[in-house]
């Protein structure tokens, strides 16, 4: 990783939160007995109520962490469009049909959350030990608020379930009993320009994750152990994954899916519990 970072940790009440997290990550924990050396590092992983990753220095933009009850990602699930949505299409999803997805690029796992409120189980598989971190604590937030006071939420939160491993060792693994309905990749894409829709916090968060540069090898292999069909996500104008042309695309104005079909959908496959 080309960026160094720590984990910061200034409230006794997370200190064996944050040394664990420090451990696993084999970095540097800060405390509140060591501020100064905040400077030394490009990034800090807060921990306390929140975990969030904060770039440091003078003009640094704000934390970036996973929410799941409130902003842009709840409003989706009350507002969203259902299952018109482009990503449900792309994935199958319609009435009697709930396909088991795994999310082989789970990120911050908002694609994930849209497939989970729509009554796909998910399986979410990200290699980033950073993301891993952030990824599990707004799991946690989540089910945590919802348990207390939102029922519906809680079954989405439900269906989602993290494995920390790599993607690649997954899919290999994988007996054909054991096989998702449809894999879903949205690889961290090399060649994205700096734009306007591009905040300053996901930028940074970019240069902390890396790239996918081995994503095109993900392809092919997710293509033999999935049942029906491999969804890929890219930039409206980026090559096809792999060189490899989809059996149909679908194109909106910022990005697309390419959808690659093993076999056609069934005209049932059950609700998630």
């Amino acid at each position: 990783m080309s960026n160094s970072f720590a984990v910061l940790c200034d409230d006794a009440a997370y200190l064996p939160q944050a040394e664990q997290i420090a451990a696993d990550l084999s970095c540097d924990l800060l405390t509140e007995q060591n501020p100064e050396l905040i400077a030394d590092f490009d990034f800090v992983l807060m921990v306390s109520n929140v975990i969030a990753l904060q770039q440091t220095g003078r003009k640094a933009p704000g934390p970036i962490f996973v929410e799941f009850t409130e902003g842009a990602v709840d409003h989706r699930r009350k507002f969203g469009g259902g299952k018109g949505q482009m990503i449900a299409k792309a994935v199958g999803i319609k009435a009697g049909v709930y396909p088991r997805v795994l999310d082989a690029t789970a990120g911050m796992g908002k694609d994930s959350f849209v497939l989970a409120t729509l009554g796909c189980e998910l399986t979410m598989i990200e290699r980033s030990p950073i993301v891993q971190v952030l990824l599990q604590d707004g799991l946690r937030r989540a089910q945590e608020f919802a348990s207390a006071q939102d029922a519906e939420l809680l079954q989405v939160i439900e269906r989602m379930h993290l494995l920390v491993q790599d993607s690649r060792g997954y899919l290999e693994s994988l007996a054909p009993e054991q096989f998702p309905d449809v894999i879903y990749l949205d690889p961290m894409f090399p060649e994205r320009q700096k734009s306007a829709d591009v905040k300053k916090e996901m930028a940074a968060f970019h240069s902390v994750v890396g790239k996918d540069e081995d994503a095109d090898a993900l392809l092919p292999l997710a293509l033999t152990k999935v049942n029906y069909r491999v969804v890929v996500k890219r930039p409206r104008k980026a090559p096809f994954l792999n060189n490899q042309p989809p059996s149909y695309q679908l194109e909106g104005k910022s990005s697309r899916y390419d959808i690659y079909t093993v076999k056609k959908l069934p005209d049932v496959l059950p609700f998630a519990n």
